[in-house]
């Protein structure tokens, strides 16, 4: 009779075997039983021999028995040595059976669920008599003591047939259905002991087969619902009883020949795909509908999981048993299905508000009170279990991502700077805004504003996030100073004798060195960063601020070239000329920042008076008949008005002051007297030489003879008693070129003249 099963079988489950849950996480196990009332092909064929020769195998495990043990076998009770052996006497299951039955009526009446043979009742509404709380506080207490109680009916020892447990599968009478299958796990074993191991009928690999399918179909449906526990108006406690028990009685036979393996893993599985569905109605609209669409769909994202949480915790806890951790299980497929919708999220994302809303989300408000630390899901959520466990990858995908897209979008920022620069001033050529005495433009605090912006919104990320973008924002910077001078150049090439023009450079100064010193600020977090930009920053206030004192020079270098000159006694314009570009380069200087103002009006100090004293040493003209007297004369009062003009720019150059008084007294003074006005001019200027000492005598009228050759030599002899060569930051004279004498008889001996220079 047993061997004849598994034909019966197939013939009486064709019309009725069909299964309707196809669970994504398991193999359909139903695929081998069809509806229509046609014959069922075969089993062998339609399904994977892998799984089908595990079965068989620890069947097999059993070994051969001998004709003997077979005949004692046969003799003792059906189920004495089985594995599966049911813990109770027949009068004990008829007990258990009662008592069972008189537990379920009553919690399916609590539940208004009614006797199993009718369908559901609806629930109804609740009364004066009772609130809502206090029903759902006694559904849950009838649910908690038949989780307690409840054991497993009694193994029959004739399983119904394939059809008839099918059946009882898709009614979800799982407790039945169960048992059956562990009857017809039982009958397999006492068939494959009592057959030789290569006597194996068709018959029996079709029941084989079977049971595999009606496992399968078991767990597919049991998996459904724990699907639909999900959802309050679907959820049903006390069969969740029955999936709990099934799964723990499973998990205890693991060993057994013929187990289904992985009951707890599987189960973990269909609690994840239960959130991962829920994760996914959770509304996404595109960038297109709604800007801000990433942060609405985190908000409703977390709205969902603390709402689910707490449904697990209010209805759900009730049906499991300790050991299957249900609030620990679900927070942790919550983690994991939120790690992987972010990541999909993260292919969606192109902005860099959205990237900043992904970290904000993942860092701070997943864990935080409005979510993981909802006080709804207190005291079963714990401290180390709120945080979501991603990977530092991907986290670091983000912020790399972030920190990209920043640089971008700080191009373009920079950009626009040079855009509207050129929009609003250039183009309409207006004047620099005077902001306390100091003129500038807007570009350091655009610029500063901007960064300083980025990495506050960083800092509340984190620390790490904050130094990569300011690491982003200084990189960026960096090529900023060169695209600005390259734009700017070609616009004021045509402007570069007016006023507007350095105006403008003035500005550029002072906004990029004010930049600079915002920039500061950031020296500990991208040391090395900061330092290039520094560096360009620098390059760019230098170029500006040499175009300028270039402009200048080359506005006065034509009026100075006519210092010394014949025309000179009589003639004043040029010098006139350059005492008023002096005081227009003045009150430029003024509205420069202290410290490059210094540095600017110390280089033009300088350069005047190198220019100045350097046409004594050209050689362009010698005073004779007293006329060294008027030079000296005039050549006082100009110093003078040029000592005080850089007085009045607080120039720091006041070893200058004395070299044009004390190069007039020699030209001023009788050749006699002229080696004692030497000693003052070498100790303020020690690197006078005898070239420059030669040109000055020229022009004083001392061309040649033994009165030159003396104050030479004295020359020689006091720079040797100083004993050097004077402080390079003091140096004047070794900056200027003196003009060798082609006089054929400047260098003639004493001895060797014939005449006298009379003393003019």
């Amino acid at each position: 009779m047993d061997g004849q099963m598994a034909d019966t079988t197939k013939e009486e489950v064709d019309g009725v075997n069909e299964v309707d849950d196809t669970s994504e996480f398991d193999v359909d196990a139903t695929k081998g039983l069809k509806n229509g009332g046609e014959p069922m092909e075969s089993l062998v064929k339609e399904k994977s021999l892998g799984v089908f020769k595990t079965f068989r195998r620890s069947l097999i495990l059993l070994g051969p028995k001998t004709q003997k043990d077979k005949r004692s076998e046969n003799t003792d009770d059906q189920s004495s040595n089985s594995p599966l052996q049911p813990p109770h006497s027949q009068n004990s299951a008829d007990e258990t059976t009662g008592t069972l039955a008189r537990r379920t009526l009553s919690f399916r009446q609590s539940l208004r669920l009614g006797p199993k043979k009718y369908k559901q009742e609806p629930l109804k509404p609740v009364t004066e008599a009772m609130t809502l709380s206090e029903e759902q506080t006694e559904v849950t207490n009838t649910v908690l003591e038949l989780r307690d109680t409840y054991t497993l009916p009694e193994i029959p020892s004739m399983p119904l047939s394939v059809m008839e447990i099918n059946r009882m599968i898709e009614k979800e009478h799982l407790e039945e259905a169960y048992v059956n299958l562990l009857s017809l796990r039982l009958e397999l074993q006492r068939e494959h002991k009592a057959l030789d191991q290569e006597d194996y009928p068709i018959e029996l690999v079709n029941k084989e087969k079977d049971l595999i399918l009606l496992y399968g179909t078991l767990r597919n449906k049991m998996f459904a619902i724990v699907h639909n526990s999900s959802d309050v108006n679907t959820l049903n406690k006390e069969q969740l009883v029955y999936v709990a028990t099934i799964i723990l009685e499973e998990e205890k036979r693991q060993g057994e020949p013929g187990a289904m393996q992985g009951w707890m893993e599987a189960w973990r599985d269909a609690v994840l795909n239960v959130v991962r569905d829920t994760l996914k109605k959770v509304p996404l609209d595109s960038s297109e509908q709604n800007t801000s669409w990433l942060a609405v769909h985190l908000g409703l994202l977390g709205k969902a999981v603390v709402e689910d949480l707490g449904k697990v915790k209010t209805e759900l806890l009730s049906s499991y048993p300790p050991e299957f951790n249900v609030f620990e299980t679900y927070v942790s497929c919550h983690h994991e299905a939120v790690g992987e919708h972010l990541k999909r999220l993260l292919e969606k994302v192109t902005e860099l508000k959205d990237y900043y809303a992904l970290l904000d989300f993942i860092i701070h408000h997943y864990p935080s009170e409005k979510i993981m630390g909802s006080s709804s899901l207190l005291p079963e959520l714990k401290e180390d279990q709120r945080a979501l466990p991603l990977d530092k990858d991907f986290l670091n995908q983000i912020k790399d991502k972030y920190c990209a897209r920043l640089q971008a979008d700080m191009k373009t920022s920079l950009n626009r700077i040079i855009d509207l620069e050129n929009e609003e001033m250039w183009r309409e050529k207006r004047k620099p805004v005077i902001d306390e005495g100091i003129c500038s433009s807007h570009i350091d605090m655009d610029i500063w504003t901007n960064i300083k912006g980025h990495v506050q919104g960083a800092r509340r990320i984190d620390v790490n996030l904050e130094q990569k973008v300011v690491c982003s924002c200084l990189e960026e910077l960096e090529t900023f100073p060169k695209r600005f001078e390259s734009a700017f150049v070609e616009w004021s090439s045509s402007l570069s004798n007016s006023l507007l023009w350095a105006e403008y450079h003035i500005s550029y100064i002072n906004s990029f060195s004010a930049l600079k010193e915002h920039m500061e600020s950031y020296k500990d977090t991208c040391p090395i960063q900061l330092e290039l930009v520094q560096e360009e920053i620098d390059r760019l206030t230098t170029s500006l601020s040499q175009a300028v004192m270039e402009n200048f020079k080359t506005d006065v270098k034509p009026f100075l070239r006519r210092q010394m000159t014949r025309k000179w006694f009589s003639f004043d314009e040029d010098f006139s000329k350059l005492i008023s570009r002096i005081k227009t380069l003045s009150e430029q200087s003024k509205y420069m920042t202290p410290k490059h103002k210094q540095a600017f009006v110390n280089e033009a100090h300088f350069f005047v008076v190198k220019e100045y004293v350097s046409q004594l040493m050209k050689n362009n003209y010698s005073c004779k008949n007293s006329k060294n007297e008027t030079a000296s004369t005039k050549m006082k009062n100009q110093w003078e008005e040029l000592k005080e003009i850089f007085q009045d720019m607080n120039s720091s150059l006041d070893w200058l002051h004395p070299v044009g008084n004390q190069l007039s007294n020699i030209i001023g003074c009788k050749k006699s007297d002229v080696i004692c006005n030497l000693q003052p001019l070498v100790d303020n200027y020690p690197d006078i030489g005898k070239g420059h000492l030669s040109a000055v005598l020229y022009f004083r009228g001392i061309i040649r003879g033994r009165e030159k050759q003396t104050i030479l030599q004295r020359l020689a002899e006091l720079k040797q008693r100083t004993g050097n060569t004077g402080n390079r930051e003091q140096a004047l004279f070794s900056e200027i070129q003196a003009t060798v004498n082609t006089d054929c008889l400047a260098g003639t001996p004493f001895s060797c003249l014939s005449f006298n220079v009379p003393d003019s």
